[in-house]
């Protein structure tokens, strides 16, 4: 898939103040701008303030150490978080203790998938542990240079199924709009670590390829459903994240907008109040956020979820299992509880994708199993997602269960609880189990 020019790396500048006075009202942006509404009154001074925004007393040590010249609005400024992103190795160097395995992985590193790390997202990692799980998932080791059997770097088969440049088009009532290549922070076992954080690559953005996505969907009335992803589409200014949604509500047969996002998590003081104006002009729109481990769920996090929610969008939460990082079902259950509790819904867990370098994170299925039956029955319903498999080849997503079928009695369904008690339920038309011999002793 070969697309259009690219657009800028980092989003636009912001002051350092934490008010100003202007003397002219914004001018509107020459591309990507809605329809302008009735004229407003005339201003002759515009004040302009910075919103307030929590900071956890971990993050807030981990300023005053590493960044002590930045004071507390540009800290909770997202456009500067965005452009102080760490993303060399000196940079790296100045925070964490390496390993040699992480130095020489940053070292080598070349393309696309290149470090950035917000310094929020950095202040939760610990300095000195290559282990520690936020970090495994962030700082480059060999491991992801080493090409595995059945990992590709388009292993979900995107690029056949793009109708378009930049719109999947795999299920029928489906599209997934990939809006930008530019990520706040980048996740190692990126699912599209192909097209995302390489200006001028292979893969770019620009406004020519929005609006032939666009057509395409005005064009085919059995696409209901959009899903915004990218890149990440929470980085886009709201001025282009309200032009995008604005053209899909004006689309009469698309009835579900979806943002796909981790800027929640690791960029939460880009949910400012304007954001939250923008959104709620779209609805209905939901939300995917994307979390990984409990150590996530710090305060700034918290007023984030907090706003999308009062904002009345559906939350979602996407978690990838990863090999010891949130493999096992105390982990899990600990981030699926602190999310309900910030009324996030855990909706999928998904089994990591084969993508090139990713075998280090990637457990068995049956380990993906266990927790899953560690998890039906031991907790509420609620905070039980779906596991599935993102099918390679662009089979999509298919669910696993664990199995509680033990078989059939005559025309009793045999079935195991979660406690592993058997059960008797008359089904006298079916033929579910039928092909399982009974262990008597279990009846």
């Amino acid at each position: 898939m070969k697309l259009l020019v690219g657009e800028a790396e980092e989003p636009p500048s912001r002051p350092k103040a934490t008010s100003r006075i202007l003397t002219k009202s914004h001018l509107p942006i020459k591309a990507l701008t809605p329809a302008p509404g009735p004229a407003a009154p005339h201003l002759d001074a515009v004040v302009v303030r910075m919103e307030r925004f929590p900071v956890g007393p971990r993050t807030r040590s981990f300023r005053k150490r590493y960044f002590p010249e930045v004071d507390p609005a540009q800290w909770n400024d997202w456009r500067w978080q965005a452009r102080a992103r760490i993303r060399s190795l000196d940079e790296l160097s100045r925070i964490f203790v390496l390993s040699e395995d992480e130095r020489d992985a940053v070292a080598r590193h070349q393309g696309s998938l290149p470090l950035g790390i917000t310094p929020y997202y950095a202040s939760l990692m610990a300095r000195d542990d290559a282990m520690e799980p936020l970090r495994r998932t962030h700082i480059p080791v060999g491991s992801e240079y080493l090409k595995t059997p059945g990992e590709a770097d388009d292993p979900l088969g995107e690029d056949g199924h793009s109708a378009v440049p930049g719109l999947v088009h795999r299920y029928p009532d489906r599209v997934l709009f990939l809006a930008t290549g530019f990520c706040s922070t980048y996740c190692r076992y990126c699912t599209r670590s192909r097209m995302v954080g390489e200006p001028g690559g292979e893969y770019s953005f620009s406004r020519p390829q929005w609006e032939d996505a666009l057509n395409y969907i005005a064009d085919h009335p059995e696409i209901r459903d959009v899903l915004i992803s990218g890149g990440d589409p929470l980085t886009l200014s709201d001025e282009r994240l309200d032009y995008l949604l604005g053209r899909l509500r004006g689309i009469k047969h698309v009835e579900f907008v979806r943002l796909g996002t981790k800027v929640p998590v690791v960029l939460p003081m880009r949910v400012t109040r304007s954001l939250i104006k923008v959104l709620r002009k779209h609805h209905p729109l939901w939300m995917s956020l994307h979390f990984t481990h409990p150590a996530e769920l710090s305060p700034e996090v918290s007023e984030a979820v907090t706003r999308l929610a009062d904002a009345g969008i559906p939350l979602g939460s996407q978690t990838v299992l990863l090999k010891d990082i949130n493999d096992s079902v105390e982990t899990l259950k600990d981030l699926f509880h602190g999310l309900l509790m910030r009324r996030v819904r855990p909706y999928y867990l998904y089994q990591c994708d084969p993508i090139t370098g990713s075998a280090h994170f990637r457990t068995s299925v049956d380990k993906g199993l266990q927790i899953m039956q560690g998890l039906r029955g031991h907790t509420t319903g609620y905070a039980v997602p779906t596991y599935v498999i993102d099918a390679p080849g662009g089979g999509g997503k298919i669910p696993l269960l664990p199995d509680y079928v033990v078989g059939r009695d005559g025309e009793d369904l045999v079935l195991r609880n979660f406690e592993g008690n058997t059960y008797r339920y008359h089904d006298p038309e079916g033929t579910v189990g039928g092909d399982r011999p009974l262990d008597r002793d279990t009846l």
